[in-house]
């Protein structure tokens, strides 16, 4: 059995936690693999994330963030998260309990009856390109916000026309991607027990509110100009970066596009896998005050 560990990069807590861990899974007969950073921070070899998905468990140790590190190497191996971090969404492990979790895990693993949570995650499909899977949104967006960027959409959901005008962007979120970027743009809170995809216009000139859509709906995208705020196709300042559009995915992948083109987002085949423990969903928020 291989057991992959994603340690918070330049978080001497986290570190110590993962050389815990590392130790503690050897006398379990269990390998261990480390991420390239946590590797260098313990001063072993360690493997790019990409490569992870290999492995029969993968342990984050850190923030959300961490966790969607992890995420995106891990190909549907499940993750179980140890909670560094001040909130806690996808993390439901804590620090003093990071060992019998892991271990716990480790022997659900070998029995057979590991169980997991199943969370759906997104894809950006274009023009001969498709973004990395994402787990909390997809962002359509001009270069830059404000006056004298964004871009001119038009939105359909399964085919049917549900909004278009000039806005900052369009985002596309997940439940466990309502509690990030979607509500800070004034998007739903999103129960995880509640299927569906958040579709949201940012700044929108004239928009449609935040509407939740089906869980397999296939939401396009049409990017007609960008720039130019209040009208379609118009021209920014030379140099100023609006006359780019890009396709965001999980805010680290970048994807950028020339108008006009279309942009289909729609549920990837593979889910995340997320073992160990729940996170109370309703504790986690009341953090975010």
């Amino acid at each position: 059995m291989n057991v992959g560990i994603v340690a918070q990069k330049g978080n001497s807590r986290a570190a110590f936690l993962a050389g815990e861990l590392r130790e503690r899974l050897s006398t379990m007969n269990v390998s261990v693999t480390l991420d390239a950073a946590t590797g260098e921070s313990l001063g072993l070899d360690g493997r790019s994330v990409e490569t992870l998905g290999d492995c029969d468990l993968i342990v984050s140790i850190g923030g959300d963030g961490t966790f969607l590190f992890a995420a995106s190497g891990a190909d549907g191996t499940p993750i179980l998260g140890v909670n560094l971090g001040e909130v806690g969404f996808l993390n439901a492990v804590g620090p003093d309990d990071a060992v019998e979790a892991v271990t716990a895990e480790v022997a659900a693993v070998r029995d057979g009856d590991q169980r997991v949570r199943v969370v759906p995650r997104l894809v950006a499909v274009g023009d001969g390109w498709r973004s990395d899977p994402a787990t909390n949104e997809v962002v359509v967006q001009g270069g830059r916000r404000g006056r004298g960027g964004g871009v001119d959409v038009e939105v359909r959901i399964d085919g049917s026309l549900y909004t278009g005008g000039h806005v900052d962007g369009l985002l596309v979120a997940t439940p466990t991607g309502s509690t990030a970027y979607n509500l800070s743009e004034r998007g739903p809170l999103v129960h995880p027990s509640v299927g569906g995809l958040v579709v949201n216009e940012m700044c929108p000139d004239e928009g449609m509110p935040p509407l939740l859509v089906a869980p397999d709906a296939t939401v396009t995208v049409t990017v007609n100009g960008v720039g130019g705020r209040g009208g379609t196709g118009g021209t920014a300042a030379s140099g100023s970066g609006a006359d780019e559009a890009v396709v965001v995915s999980d805010g680290k992948h970048s994807y950028p596009i020339d108008a006009p083109t279309e942009v289909e987002i729609r549920r990837a085949e593979t889910p995340l896998r997320i073992a160990g423990p729940s996170s109370d969903f309703f504790e986690a928020l009341n953090k975010l005050d």
